[in-house]
Protein backbone atom coordinates (compact mmCIF):
# COMPACT_ATOMS: atom_id res chain seq x y z
CA UNK A 1 0.00 0.00 0.00
CA UNK A 2 1.31 3.29 -0.80
CA UNK A 3 1.02 5.44 2.47
CA UNK A 4 1.63 8.86 3.46
CA UNK A 5 4.68 8.22 4.82
CA UNK A 6 6.56 6.78 2.66
CA UNK A 7 6.08 10.41 0.66
CA UNK A 8 5.84 13.00 3.64
CA UNK A 9 7.27 13.68 6.89
CA UNK A 10 4.47 13.98 8.87
CA UNK A 11 5.98 14.58 12.37
CA UNK A 12 5.83 18.43 12.46
CA UNK A 13 2.81 19.18 10.09
CA UNK A 14 -0.19 20.07 12.19
CA UNK A 15 -2.95 18.76 10.36
CA UNK A 16 -0.90 15.37 10.37
CA UNK A 17 -4.50 13.61 11.60
CA UNK A 18 -5.32 13.88 8.15
CA UNK A 19 -3.41 11.15 6.89
CA UNK A 20 -4.60 8.04 7.60
CA UNK A 21 -1.71 5.42 8.55
CA UNK A 22 -3.48 2.02 7.39
CA UNK A 23 -5.06 3.68 3.90
CA UNK A 24 -3.74 5.16 0.84
CA UNK A 25 -2.03 8.71 1.02
CA UNK A 26 -4.95 9.79 -1.82
CA UNK A 27 -7.71 8.75 1.01
CA UNK A 28 -6.69 12.17 2.65
CA UNK A 29 -8.30 13.44 -0.40
CA UNK A 30 -11.22 11.94 0.10
CA UNK A 31 -11.42 12.95 3.83
CA UNK A 32 -10.01 16.89 2.96
CA UNK A 33 -13.99 18.10 3.10
CA UNK A 34 -15.00 16.44 6.12
CA UNK A 35 -11.62 17.71 8.25
CA UNK A 36 -12.20 20.89 7.06
CA UNK A 37 -15.73 21.39 7.41
CA UNK A 38 -15.04 20.17 11.14
CA UNK A 39 -12.27 22.93 11.47
CA UNK A 40 -12.99 25.90 13.87
CA UNK A 41 -13.43 29.12 12.11
CA UNK A 42 -13.29 32.41 14.37
CA UNK A 43 -16.17 33.41 11.59
CA UNK A 44 -16.42 37.24 13.11
CA UNK A 45 -13.24 37.81 12.31
CA UNK A 46 -13.79 38.20 8.82
CA UNK A 47 -17.24 39.13 8.83
CA UNK A 48 -16.72 42.69 6.94
CA UNK A 49 -14.69 41.18 4.37
CA UNK A 50 -16.52 37.82 3.91
CA UNK A 51 -19.15 39.16 1.14
CA UNK A 52 -16.36 39.42 -1.57
CA UNK A 53 -15.87 42.79 -1.51
CA UNK A 54 -12.68 43.70 -2.28
CA UNK A 55 -10.66 45.17 1.13
CA UNK A 56 -10.25 49.53 0.70
CA UNK A 57 -7.65 49.39 2.58
CA UNK A 58 -4.27 47.57 4.27
CA UNK A 59 -5.88 45.73 7.23
CA UNK A 60 -3.38 44.23 9.98
CA UNK A 61 -4.27 40.76 11.88
CA UNK A 62 -3.28 40.70 15.15
CA UNK A 63 -4.64 39.15 18.64
CA UNK A 64 -7.63 37.99 16.90
CA UNK A 65 -8.31 41.57 16.13
CA UNK A 66 -8.32 43.43 12.62
CA UNK A 67 -6.33 46.68 12.88
CA UNK A 68 -6.51 49.64 9.85
CA UNK A 69 -2.84 49.53 9.13
CA UNK A 70 -2.74 52.86 8.47
CA UNK A 71 -2.40 53.38 12.30
CA UNK A 72 0.98 50.94 11.29
CA UNK A 73 4.23 50.91 10.14
CA UNK A 74 5.27 47.56 7.94
CA UNK A 75 8.27 46.24 6.99
CA UNK A 76 8.18 44.17 3.97
CA UNK A 77 11.12 41.44 4.69
CA UNK A 78 11.11 38.08 3.89
CA UNK A 79 7.83 36.62 4.96
CA UNK A 80 8.67 33.31 4.99
CA UNK A 81 11.65 33.84 7.55
CA UNK A 82 9.42 35.75 9.58
CA UNK A 83 10.58 39.06 7.89
CA UNK A 84 6.75 40.84 8.16
CA UNK A 85 7.32 43.47 10.28
CA UNK A 86 4.27 45.76 11.84
CA UNK A 87 4.87 48.29 14.39
CA UNK A 88 1.82 50.36 15.95
CA UNK A 89 3.35 53.26 17.90
CA UNK A 90 6.80 52.29 18.13
CA UNK A 91 5.89 48.35 19.44
CA UNK A 92 6.17 45.44 17.53
CA UNK A 93 2.78 43.42 16.78
CA UNK A 94 4.32 40.21 17.25
CA UNK A 95 2.95 37.55 15.05
CA UNK A 96 1.09 40.20 12.56
CA UNK A 97 -0.49 39.18 9.50
CA UNK A 98 -0.94 41.55 6.66
CA UNK A 99 -4.15 41.40 4.17
CA UNK A 100 -3.44 44.11 1.76
CA UNK A 101 -6.03 46.54 -0.03
CA UNK A 102 -7.28 44.63 -3.12
CA UNK A 103 -7.42 41.24 -2.26
CA UNK A 104 -10.91 39.40 -1.55
CA UNK A 105 -12.05 37.07 1.18
CA UNK A 106 -15.13 35.10 0.22
CA UNK A 107 -16.92 33.33 2.96
CA UNK A 108 -15.96 33.32 7.16
CA UNK A 109 -14.73 30.37 7.71
CA UNK A 110 -11.15 30.99 6.79
CA UNK A 111 -7.89 31.01 9.68
CA UNK A 112 -4.97 33.18 8.55
CA UNK A 113 -1.71 32.22 10.57
CA UNK A 114 0.66 34.59 11.82
CA UNK A 115 3.24 36.27 10.06
CA UNK A 116 1.11 36.07 6.56
CA UNK A 117 1.32 38.55 3.75
CA UNK A 118 -1.77 37.98 1.40
CA UNK A 119 -1.27 40.56 -1.27
CA UNK A 120 -3.45 42.68 -3.42
CA UNK A 121 -5.67 41.23 -6.06
CA UNK A 122 -5.62 37.57 -3.92
CA UNK A 123 -9.01 36.06 -3.53
CA UNK A 124 -9.80 33.13 -0.67
CA UNK A 125 -12.56 31.36 -1.03
CA UNK A 126 -13.20 29.37 2.01
CA UNK A 127 -12.99 26.97 3.47
CA UNK A 128 -9.37 27.98 3.82
CA UNK A 129 -6.51 27.50 6.37
CA UNK A 130 -3.36 29.33 6.04
CA UNK A 131 -0.40 28.55 7.95
CA UNK A 132 2.03 31.12 10.05
CA UNK A 133 4.78 32.90 7.93
CA UNK A 134 2.61 32.16 4.45
CA UNK A 135 2.58 34.00 1.40
CA UNK A 136 -0.56 34.15 -0.99
CA UNK A 137 0.62 36.42 -3.56
CA UNK A 138 -0.89 39.03 -5.93
CA UNK A 139 -3.60 37.28 -8.25
CA UNK A 140 -3.74 34.05 -6.14
CA UNK A 141 -7.05 32.30 -6.66
CA UNK A 142 -7.66 30.04 -3.95
CA UNK A 143 -11.08 28.27 -4.39
CA UNK A 144 -12.19 26.33 -1.91
CA UNK A 145 -11.31 23.61 0.75
CA UNK A 146 -7.34 24.68 0.64
CA UNK A 147 -5.23 23.62 3.44
CA UNK A 148 -1.69 25.24 3.42
CA UNK A 149 0.95 24.77 5.78
CA UNK A 150 3.29 26.70 7.41
CA UNK A 151 5.78 29.47 5.00
CA UNK A 152 4.59 28.47 1.87
CA UNK A 153 4.27 30.09 -1.06
CA UNK A 154 0.91 30.44 -3.13
CA UNK A 155 2.49 32.41 -6.29
CA UNK A 156 1.27 34.91 -8.75
CA UNK A 157 -1.81 34.14 -10.26
CA UNK A 158 -1.33 30.71 -8.72
CA UNK A 159 -4.74 28.61 -8.75
CA UNK A 160 -5.38 26.10 -5.64
CA UNK A 161 -8.64 23.88 -5.37
CA UNK A 162 -9.66 21.33 -2.85
CA UNK A 163 -5.58 20.89 -2.31
CA UNK A 164 -3.14 20.10 1.06
CA UNK A 165 0.12 22.20 0.62
CA UNK A 166 2.53 20.61 3.75
CA UNK A 167 5.17 22.74 5.41
CA UNK A 168 7.16 25.13 3.34
CA UNK A 169 5.76 23.84 -0.36
CA UNK A 170 5.96 26.87 -2.78
CA UNK A 171 4.04 27.26 -5.64
CA UNK A 172 5.61 30.20 -6.69
CA UNK A 173 4.43 31.36 -10.42
CA UNK A 174 1.30 31.02 -12.49
CA UNK A 175 0.53 27.48 -11.28
CA UNK A 176 -2.80 24.78 -10.92
CA UNK A 177 -3.16 22.73 -8.34
CA UNK A 178 -6.30 20.59 -8.36
CA UNK A 179 -7.36 17.83 -5.90
CA UNK A 180 -3.74 17.65 -5.24
CA UNK A 181 -0.97 17.29 -2.28
CA UNK A 182 2.11 19.02 -2.01
CA UNK A 183 5.29 17.84 0.06
CA UNK A 184 6.98 19.80 2.66
CA UNK A 185 10.12 21.49 1.06
CA UNK A 186 8.53 20.58 -2.56
CA UNK A 187 8.60 23.24 -5.40
CA UNK A 188 6.73 23.54 -8.48
CA UNK A 189 8.35 25.85 -11.20
CA UNK A 190 6.78 28.38 -13.26
CA UNK A 191 3.85 27.21 -14.88
CA UNK A 192 3.21 23.90 -13.33
CA UNK A 193 0.03 22.36 -13.98
CA UNK A 194 -1.57 19.37 -12.13
CA UNK A 195 -4.36 18.35 -13.95
CA UNK A 196 -7.33 16.81 -12.11
CA UNK A 197 -9.90 15.77 -14.25
CA UNK A 198 -9.25 12.37 -17.32
CA UNK A 199 -11.16 12.71 -20.82
CA UNK A 200 -12.37 9.25 -19.76
CA UNK A 201 -15.05 8.83 -17.60
CA UNK A 202 -14.95 6.53 -14.28
CA UNK A 203 -12.29 6.84 -11.59
CA UNK A 204 -9.02 7.97 -11.75
CA UNK A 205 -6.66 4.90 -11.03
CA UNK A 206 -2.95 4.88 -10.37
CA UNK A 207 -0.75 2.32 -11.15
CA UNK A 208 2.18 0.96 -7.80
CA UNK A 209 4.18 -1.63 -8.35
CA UNK A 210 2.39 -3.41 -10.59
CA UNK A 211 -0.84 -3.31 -9.07
CA UNK A 212 -3.69 -1.03 -10.83
CA UNK A 213 -5.61 0.76 -8.17
CA UNK A 214 -9.06 2.42 -7.94
CA UNK A 215 -8.88 5.85 -6.33
CA UNK A 216 -12.73 6.35 -5.84
CA UNK A 217 -11.92 9.88 -6.82
CA UNK A 218 -13.46 11.28 -9.80
CA UNK A 219 -11.23 14.08 -9.66
CA UNK A 220 -7.80 13.68 -8.63
CA UNK A 221 -4.72 15.81 -9.59
CA UNK A 222 -1.34 15.02 -8.24
CA UNK A 223 0.73 13.82 -4.85
CA UNK A 224 3.98 15.44 -4.66
CA UNK A 225 6.64 14.09 -2.11
CA UNK A 226 8.90 16.01 0.17
CA UNK A 227 11.74 17.89 -1.46
CA UNK A 228 10.09 16.90 -5.31
CA UNK A 229 10.54 19.59 -7.80
CA UNK A 230 8.53 19.72 -11.08
CA UNK A 231 10.43 21.99 -13.77
CA UNK A 232 8.61 24.73 -15.68
CA UNK A 233 5.17 24.58 -18.09
CA UNK A 234 5.51 20.89 -17.11
CA UNK A 235 2.13 18.89 -16.61
CA UNK A 236 1.55 15.66 -14.09
CA UNK A 237 -1.38 13.89 -15.67
CA UNK A 238 -4.54 13.03 -13.07
CA UNK A 239 -3.17 10.57 -10.96
CA UNK A 240 0.48 11.43 -10.92
CA UNK A 241 2.41 10.49 -7.10
CA UNK A 242 5.84 11.39 -7.75
CA UNK A 243 8.14 10.32 -4.74
CA UNK A 244 10.32 12.09 -2.21
CA UNK A 245 13.64 14.14 -3.70
CA UNK A 246 12.34 13.29 -7.59
CA UNK A 247 12.72 16.15 -10.46
CA UNK A 248 10.08 16.22 -12.70
CA UNK A 249 11.69 17.62 -15.87
CA UNK A 250 11.11 21.51 -17.24
CA UNK A 251 8.41 20.92 -20.39
CA UNK A 252 7.32 17.14 -19.74
CA UNK A 253 4.06 15.49 -18.75
CA UNK A 254 4.23 13.04 -16.37
CA UNK A 255 1.35 10.11 -16.87
CA UNK A 256 -0.40 9.05 -14.35
CA UNK A 257 0.98 6.57 -11.83
CA UNK A 258 3.72 6.46 -8.88
CA UNK A 259 7.16 7.50 -10.82
CA UNK A 260 10.28 6.85 -8.17
CA UNK A 261 13.47 7.51 -10.67
CA UNK A 262 15.20 10.52 -9.89
CA UNK A 263 14.81 12.42 -13.20
CA UNK A 264 11.44 12.31 -14.43
CA UNK A 265 11.01 13.21 -18.86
Amino acid sequence: MLSADLLFDLREFAHASLFAADRPVWSALQDLKNYMDGYVYARHLFSRLADGVTAQEHLVLHAGSLIEANQCHIDYGDTLKGGLVITRAGEVLQGASLIMAGSVLLGDRITIGQGVLVEGGATIKSPAVIGDLTEVRQGAYLRGYCLIGKRCVVGHTTEVKHSVFLDDAKAGHFAYLGDSIIGNNANLGAGTKCANLRFIPGNVQVSYQGELYNTGRRKFGAIIGDKAQTGCNSVTSPGTIIAKGCFLMPNTTAPSGFHSERRIG
